[in-house]
């Protein structure tokens, strides 16, 4: 074990600068949920560079997200069009429209004439799909707020037809998580005949686990609580949503079933057979949603890209945009809260996804909230950053079996994270590990010790997902073999110790390291081995500051020696 006493004396007879004002743009919380911007915090259009981020990612994202619309390995493209918009700290840095709202004339793919294909706009309404399902949530807290719902109240005392089939247990939390124990899907559309009997067979419908056992992503959560939220309000849903959330942040383009005048707005989903709608246009792709009238509690929502920005900021401003308040910030903070430690890999709030790296990407993290929508549509919001993405795709148009946009989504949201520069803790340079996955990058360190006992001290950045290790190691036989290092880890009053590997989310922040390297004098190599799996990435993994001290005085300063390293994969990282 390194003597933590010894090493963090060391480490702190180095400089130590600050931070360099938004460019690191995390706050570097710890906590699961770190606080909000300013109430105050409104939409402002600048370029990259104003708001703090690297114009050069921001150009790349827009290049790679454009060359999805070319054909892909599969033949075909990932979606004929898309909207992305960015912010970070209240800058729009970049809202960006390309391809086609509809250019397909049946399930086949067969393009219609150009002069009867609609490009995308900044300002074109897309299906939200599953994002909706933000929406109810919201109105749902509304009534909590209102005191006209208790999220630990079972949902049978508010709708008494849920309690059929076993379910009278299950409460309104378990629904807005998704471990109620309900299927995640049921056809509506058929054989039901009416509204009225497909909402009774929502509510009559028997669970696929007891509540609190299982984490089962449903439609059917979010259906019943459309239908709850309905009773208690006294309203239907859409005049909930739009009397509570629309109105007040004025999202004029956002609602259920848009009007026939946006048409020539709105981009095409899906060549529906079963059944039978033909090219779907201005009404909600979902089957479910389109059987209960275009208005539910999973599915229904029309968007653009700039409401859902207010939305988004309006979250990160703890529930207020603009003078007006949809949430009190209580409330806000409980939903970007994870109620489902039980479930690994499933982190939830009360309607928000937390921290889910297969769309979330480089911004993911215990505070990062989200949704996706299965028209193609995401939307990720970085509280640690004060950031948010939002792409909005038709991937579904023609057809929903041509691609899946989770790629696109981790692009376009880690272009933006690596746009957040990561401001080198010394000097003007720091290590960076790279961005690849399936890789192995190595920063080595060969050096004769003079002692029996050495100290090294450096700092680390890392945000990896948790298979992506990065490993001290020591090698004292000319590299032929090498031995994990221990080591441990000062990080805002914490003091962790490493059996050599490091990995996960951090804080995203600089931490202190130290260890202790015993043995006796001679050449030997240490070096840093950071080794990436198959698939996802985080912020990712940087070290600085590396310096080796032994009873005698300093023995080297990476700072005034970077020549005495051996980088493989590793490049460096300026200011």
């Amino acid at each position: 074990m390194v003597p933590v006493v010894l090493a963090t004396a060391f480490l702190a007879s180095s400089a130590q600068p600050a931070l360099a004002h938004g460019h690191q743009a995390d706050r570097g919380f710890d906590e699961p949920y770190s606080g909000f911007a300013p109430p105050s915090t409104r939409l402002r259009t600048t370029t990259p560079k104003e708001a703090g981020l690297n114009t050069a990612e921001i150009d790349a994202m827009l290049a790679e997200l454009a060359g999805y619309l070319l054909p892909q390995p599969s033949g075909r493209p990932l979606f004929s069009g898309a909207v992305v918009l960015a912010s970070h700290d209240g800058k729009v840095a970049v809202h960006e429209a390309m391809g086609h709202a509809v250019k397909y004339a049946d399930a086949e793919g067969t393009e219609l004439p150009p002069h009867q294909q609609v490009p995308v706009a900044p300002d074109t309404i897309f299906d939200m799909a599953s994002i909706s399902k933000l929406f109810t949530s919201i109105v749902v807290m509304q009534q909590v707020e209102r005191a006209r719902i208790d999220l630990d109240a079972t949902v049978a005392s508010y709708l008494p037809a849920f309690a059929a089939n076993g379910k009278e247990a299950v409460t309104v939390r378990q629904l807005l998580t998704h471990t109620s124990g309900l299927p995640s899907w049921m056809r509506l559309w058929r054989p039901y005949p009416d509204r009225e009997s497909r909402i009774q067979a929502v509510l009559a419908v028997a669970p696929k686990a007891p509540p609190e056992t299982l984490y089962e992503y449903s439609d059917l959560n979010l259906i019943t609580l459309g239908v709850l939220v309905e009773r208690v309000g006294g309203e239907p849903l859409d005049v909930l949503v739009r009397e509570g959330i629309t109105e007040p942040l004025r999202m004029v383009d956002t609602g259920y079933n848009p009007p026939a005048s946006k048409l020539d707005r709105i981009a095409a989903t899906e060549f529906q057979t079963d059944p039978a709608r033909g090219m779907v246009r201005g009404s909600v792709h979902d089957e479910n949603a389109w059987s209960l009238g275009g208005v539910a509690g999973h599915a229904g929502i029309f968007s653009t890209a700039h409401d859902m920005s207010v939305l988004a900021q309006a979250m990160l401003n703890g529930g207020t945009y603009d003078g007006r308040t949809i949430l009190s910030r209580h409330t806000t903070e409980q939903m970007l809260t994870d109620y489902n430690a039980g479930f690994p890999g499933h982190a939830h709030g009360l309607g928000f996804e937390l921290n889910q790296r297969f769309y979330m990407g480089a911004l993911a993290s215990p505070s990062t909230a989200g949704h996706t929508g299965f028209t193609g549509t995401s939307l990720v919001i970085d509280p640690l950053s004060r950031s948010f993405v939002i792409l909005l795709s038709n991937r579904v148009h023609p057809r929903r079996e041509w691609s899946n946009v989770n790629a696109a989504r981790r692009a376009v949201v880690g272009r933006v994270a690596h746009a957040l520069a990561v401001t080198p803790r010394q000097g003007g340079t720091a290590w960076f590990a790279g961005r690849q996955d399936g890789t192995t990058a190595t920063l080595t360190l060969p050096v004769t010790l003079r002692a029996d006992s050495t100290r090294l001290g450096f700092h680390l950045f890392v945000d990896s997902e948790e298979t992506d290790l990065l490993t001290l190691e020591v090698s004292r036989d000319g590299e032929a073999s090498w031995e994990p290092q221990p080591f441990v880890v000062s990080s805002r009053g914490r003091i962790s110790p490493h059996d050599g590997t490091i990995s996960g989310f951090t804080g995203r922040h600089w931490q202190q390291a130290a260890a202790e390297i015993e043995g006796p004098a001679g050449e030997v190599q240490i070096r840093w081995r950071y080794v990436t799996d198959a698939l996802y990435q985080g912020r990712g993994v940087y070290v600085d500051g590396i310096r080796l001290g032994d009873a005698d005085g300093l023995l080297l300063d990476g700072e005034r020696s970077p020549e005495r390293f051996v980088t493989d994969g590793w490049t460096e990282a300026s200011r």
